[in-house]
């Protein structure tokens, strides 16, 4: 099958310097409505790579995303955002972005280029085989993650992948490929823009399902969330509240004697206050 790289096609929109400011927010948000219906496409690929990272992370492995320039950010940012979120070491979710964490502010030339520095990455961090990868790449083609992902399935090491065209090189080479097909850009060859709304939303749907899989969210609450701040603690309070239904002086109590929403009830239902 023909691959075609629909994110580098022309815009459906011309003459954008022309254009009011109302204009091109129009224009924009209508483009960026369609993102959903295309996730939606792509749920049974979605829910087949949650299916892999959540047995390889019971398994005592970990999930790493790796990227280049936006699909490499958007990778460190939903990796930094579980141990806050669901109480996990920071080392169950490893983002890793060509050219260093000095590339996480500032574009470093050339660094996606490279089809063996991504596995070199990797192999800092010990990669083995209870790990998974997911290689970040909206235009499929990027030799930096295409290269991790060859050398992570040489080494038998669980591959998925999140793209915006079909039938990429990518695609081709994880295990678990997810195919978000957005379409061109406002402006042509922008992917920051829907292309990087899409990847965002499968990540967000990636860890989040995972972690609730693997029990760090009772009912609907983020039960082991890390207290680093008035808000989160005012909220674990509130929980303790609802779910023990007990004074907010007493939630706030437990919550400073366990420092864990999940452990402050549990000990309160053992006896132990």
């Amino acid at each position: 099958m023909d691959f075609i790289k629909t994110t580098e096609q022309d815009s459906y929109y011309n003459h954008l310097e022309q254009m009011s400011i109302k204009e091109l927010l129009v224009n924009i948000n209508t483009e960026d409505k369609t993102v959903p219906s295309a996730v939606e496409k792509a749920l049974p690929q979605i829910e087949k790579l949650i299916e892999a990272a959540v047995a390889q992370l019971k398994k005592g492995g970990r999930l790493f995303y790796i990227g280049a320039g936006t699909s490499g950010r958007l990778g460190i940012l939903d990796a930094s955002e579980c141990p806050p979120t669901f109480g996990v070491p920071h080392e169950l979710v490893i983002g890793i972005i060509a050219g260093g964490d000095k590339a996480i502010r500032k574009a470093v030339e050339f660094a996606e280029d490279s089809t063996t520095l991504g596995w070199e990455d990797l192999k800092s961090q010990n990669i083995n085989t209870n790990d998974i990868v997911v290689g970040i790449a909206a235009s499929g083609t990027t030799p930096y993650v295409i290269g991790a992902l060859k050398a992570c399935n040489e080494h038998n090491i669980t591959t998925g992948c999140i793209t915006c065209n079909h039938n990429s090189p990518l695609s081709r080479t994880a295990k678990f490929p997810i195919e978000v097909i957005v379409g061109p850009e406002v402006v042509t060859g922008s992917s920051r823009m829907k292309a990087g709304t899409a990847q965002k939303l499968v990540l967000n749907m990636i860890t989040t399902t995972t972690m609730i899989q693997l029990g760090h969210v009772k009912g609907n609450k983020m039960v082991d969330m890390q207290l680093s701040n008035n808000k989160l603690v005012d909220r674990g309070t509130k929980m303790i509240m609802n779910e023990l239904n007990i004074s907010q002086k007493e939630a706030s109590e437990l919550l400073k004697t366990f420092k864990n929403v999940r452990l402050a009830i549990k000990n309160y239902k053992d006896g132990n206050k």
